[in-house]
């Protein structure tokens, strides 16, 4: 059951505007300064990327946490959601406007559009 929410977790976040105008956020100081004290949000899901270097929140009813550090110009994360789990990965984070888009592997894999709330 935890990996099917897992997957849908993952499934409705792929899906992004084709036409916006992202431009990529490479220093942790401004990544920091966009997330510090806001939530991000997208169907069912609330997460907080806290300074510490916690990821808290919730998607679909259930926690998620997990732990990130900026690395190379890279948000690089470990989530857990229930007993299932994403493992480290670092992404490539873009923003339009409120919007920040999570690229994997480095910006070669999935993506995830959040907004910032």
């Amino acid at each position: 059951m935890a990996r099917m929410v897992l997957a849908a977790l993952a499934a409705c976040c792929l899906a992004g505007p084709a036409l916006a105008d992202f431009q990529p956020i490479r220093e942790e100081v401004n990544f920091r300064a966009l997330v510090e004290g806001r939530e991000l949000t997208r169907f069912g899901i609330r997460l907080q990327v806290l300074p510490e270097g916690q990821i808290t929140g919730r998607g679909f009813g259930r926690n998620v946490g997990g732990e990130w550090e900026w690395r190379d110009g890279y948000f690089c994360r470990t989530l857990e959601f229930g007993s299932s789990g994403d493992p480290y990965n670092c992404q490539l984070v873009l923003r339009d406007g409120d919007t920040l888009r999570f690229i994997s592997d480095q910006g070669q894999g999935d993506q995830a559009d959040l907004r910032l709330r």
